[in-house]
């Protein structure tokens, strides 16, 4: 389904806000508080619509208000919301088999599904670790250069999002709020470099900020007991940063002179989403470690951590003792929805995401024009708009909401509207979609 919005009552409904009512008074106070601190910075309702059900590219809300989908769930939703081929691939599956025996016992099905996660490695021996989410890819990246290189710390950048468990928490650059409460129980030992991008005001200061971030990392390296370097390809959360060419290739080199693994979170970015399976391996970078999840599953919870042969072999050397599973990790339905998406993003998506998502963001760039404080970036289809502040932001993502359009906010300073709707998007939607972010940010709060 990929139909323009409908909007009946203005959101959120008195529905919604009767179950967001009740909500809040289960549920972790983090998340009302949070909305309480938006509703301040950008003295606009904050009050959360509640789902009821999805199609496409559309989501209907309990109050019958249609929206377009422009988050497609953090991203992970790229072949739009059911019915689609990884859903009914995981129905199919979980009809003859819901759960094997993790590690112990294997189903033929985890088998198909490694075989083609070492298969997307452009080098023979490749080793696979399923997980449930990104965080528990990371967390598998992290336990892995630990093991191959015999050192704990790692080196991550500002603007970072890696996952909010332990592990993934310690390397996580978005905000030092996330990790400050914590920081005695992570045990990580973290140096955060800054984040360059290739998109700076002119071409000395993308030189200038390319060099402090790469000085940083050296810097950190030749302390001599960091075993990681993890990086994204490109900002996600962060804000749709693109870094410059030359940054990838430099972090593959100095982790080579410092006997590190340089991991690559494609959480985000891969699957299509920039416009490639894999994309440091489309700029040509070959990590030590790749780590995918979110679309891998095409909505359904699966991840993979994919080594290389002499990276993963740490994980041999003592003797089976050492391991990383899960009770569900590699579980029958998740595998072949997993096997479906794959297909699906190799055969065509991809390159689809590519071609649409350069146009819009072209529509976008040339309609935004106009606007000084704005800036747009970002690849295939992750797109992001920067505005003056985070409590603008705010107001145009919920000046949208109300024309039917839903966004997220992200960015270091919470300034950036993110833009990832599911890869099967129709063109049409996304074309009517730039009117109307002109008009809200013309607007504000309207």
């Amino acid at each position: 389904m990929n139909e323009l919005p409908e909007v009946k009552v203005a959101p959120p409904g008195p529905r919604s806000r009767e179950l967001a009512s009740r909500l809040a008074s289960v549920e972790s106070p983090a998340f009302e508080a949070r909305r309480d601190a938006r509703a301040q910075a950008s003295r606009a309702d904050q009050g959360p619509i509640v789902y009821a059900r999805g199609r496409g590219s559309n989501v209907v809300d309990v109050d019958d208000n249609r929206y377009v989908d422009l988050t497609a769930g953090f991203g992970a939703l790229i072949l739009g919301h059911g019915p689609n081929v990884a859903l009914e691939a995981a129905r199919a599956a979980e009809d003859e088999l819901v759960l094997a025996l993790g590690d112990v016992y294997a189903s033929e099905l985890k088998v198909r599904a490694c075989e083609a996660l070492a298969a997307l490695f452009p080098e023979p021996g490749a080793r696979v670790m399923l997980g449930l989410s990104g965080a528990d890819a990371i967390t598998c990246a992290l336990k892995t250069a630990a093991l191959a290189t015999g050192k704990v710390a790692a080196v991550a950048f500002e603007g970072a999002y890696h996952g909010l468990s332990y592990g993934p928490l310690a390397v996580c650059g978005l905000s030092p709020s996330f990790r400050e409460p914590f920081a005695a129980q992570l045990g990580v030992p973290v140096t955060f470099a800054p984040y360059p991008s290739r998109d700076a005001d002119d071409a000395d200061d993308a030189d200038v900020e390319l060099d402090e971030s790469l000085s940083a990392v050296r810097a950190a390296l030749a302390r001599g007991d960091a075993g990681a370097v993890v990086v994204e390809p490109m900002l996600g959360r962060g804000g749709c940063v693109i870094p410059p060419s030359t940054f990838l290739p430099a972090l593959r080199s100095l982790a080579d002179e410092a006997g590190a693994l340089l991991v690559v979170d494609e959480i985000w970015t891969g699957m299509g989403r920039t416009g490639a399976l894999v994309a440091c391996l489309d700029a040509g970078v070959v990590p030590d470690v790749i780590c995918l999840g979110k679309g891998l599953g095409g909505g359904v919870p699966i991840s993979a951590c994919i080594g290389r042969a002499g990276a993963m072999e740490a994980w041999a050397k003592h003797g089976g003792s050492t391991i990383h599973t899960g009770t569900h990790f590699g579980a029958p339905p998740a595998c072949a929805a997993a096997l479906a998406t794959l297909d699906a993003v190799g055969s065509s998506l991809a390159d689809r995401a590519a071609e649409i998502g350069a146009r819009w963001l072209e529509e976008i760039a040339e309609a935004c024009a106009p606007f000084e404080r704005a800036r747009v970036r970002g690849k295939g289809l992750m797109i992001g708009v920067q505005l003056g502040d985070a409590g603008e932001a705010l107001a145009v993502a919920r000046a949208l909401l109300g024309r039917g359009y839903i966004v997220l906010t992200g960015g270091t300073r919470g300034d950036t509207l993110t833009l990832t709707p599911p890869l099967t998007v129709a063109p049409e939607l996304l074309s009517a979609f730039v009117p109307e972010l002109t008009a809200a940010i013309e607007r504000g709060t309207a």
